[in-house]
């Protein structure tokens, strides 16, 4: 199987939520949606789908 790379972007991900969940009629607050940001990270990373590389600045 071939490796490829992947950027997983937290705050991405909360915008994703965002988004969704106001289609449902919910709207979340900033801090709940980067509560929900940080689980879908922890469970991509529990599955091993992604890896967690920390950058040097």
């Amino acid at each position: 199987m071939k490796e490829i790379e992947v950027v997983i972007d937290t705050e991405e991900i909360a915008e994703f939520f965002f988004h969704e969940l106001a289609k449902r009629g919910y709207v979340p607050t900033e801090g709940e949606l980067d509560e929900l940001a940080d689980i879908t990270f922890e469970y991509l990373l529990q599955k091993c789908i992604i890896d967690e590389e920390i950058e040097d600045d």
